[in-house]
């Protein structure tokens, strides 16, 4: 489990690489990338 020191950074790793997107497949943006690759 990842803690983190603001709001913001966990905001960004959600952003980041959790959400799930439904133009993406339904993969977060981190899953999305790593499928194109």
């Amino acid at each position: 489990m990842h803690t983190y020191q603001t709001f913001e950074q966990l905001e960004r790793d959600f952003y980041n690489y959790e959400r799930l997107q439904a133009k993406l497949d339904g993969l977060s943006p981190m899953q999305f990338r790593t499928k194109a690759a």
